[in-house]
């Protein structure tokens, strides 16, 4: 997600990053969908048409963060008070959706047609499990708005979260599936566990233990 041509660096300077505001619920949506909608694994979910994929998968995030706790959820936000990039993680425990988040998934995932529906539900399996069982937070998704990817802004974003998991002693966890996002974790010291293929695509799993500081 740290590519593409973009409109310089100045503005780093000005950015916040700060916790989600409930309110923001809906711009956050809409920046996860059009920052992600070219990933390899959603192309392979929902298809090859553009504007297609980006709002069924804008309609799969949304029906996510509807049944995930957004608390610890970050934003990064330009001076004139626009959301450019998102960064979600979870705490220790909450990774993966109990039954009662599963069954209200149901609705979205069928109305994706047959097809979309069979793909989701084995990229998610598979996704979960694969999460690891020592306590870890769980770091997605990590988004920047696709006008201003390469800028800068999930380099600002993962350093908020390192900061906030070291000085907790917790280790972080995550799955991409793009080898230029694999080198962009690893410059934060996450590690590759396992690498498995996912609806035809190939996605990478990687831990990063917590750097201890003296206390």
């Amino acid at each position: 997600m740290e590519y593409g041509i973009t409109e310089g660096r100045a503005g780093l300077e000005r950015l916040e990053i700060e916790a989600l505001d409930p309110a923001d619920i809906e711009e956050v949506i809409d920046v996860v969908a059009r920052g992600m909608r070219d990933n390899p694994v959603n192309v392979a979910a929902f298809g090859e048409e553009p504007e297609v994929r980006r709002s069924r998968f804008r309609k799969l995030v949304a029906a996510m963060f509807s049944v995930s706790d957004l608390s610890h959820t970050l934003v990064a936000r330009q001076e004139d008070g626009a959301i450019v990039g998102v960064c979600g993680m979870l705490p220790p425990g909450d990774c993966r959706p109990n039954l009662g988040q599963q069954l209200r998934l149901v609705p979205t995932l069928l109305s994706m047609g047959p097809r979309a529906a069979g793909r989701l539900t084995r990229w998610m399996g598979a996704w979960q499990r694969r999460d690891p069982e020592e306590r870890h937070w769980h770091l997605g998704p990590l988004a920047v708005d696709a006008h201003l990817q390469g800028a800068g802004i999930g380099s600002r974003m993962m350093h908020a979260f390192c900061a906030r998991m070291d000085a907790a002693g917790d280790d972080a966890y995550l799955e991409t599936d793009k080898p230029i996002n694999v080198r962009f974790y690893e410059r934060f010291g996450f590690e590759i566990i396992a690498e498995q293929e996912v609806i035809g695509v190939t996605n990478w799993f990687m831990l990063r233990r917590s750097v201890k500081r003296d206390r």
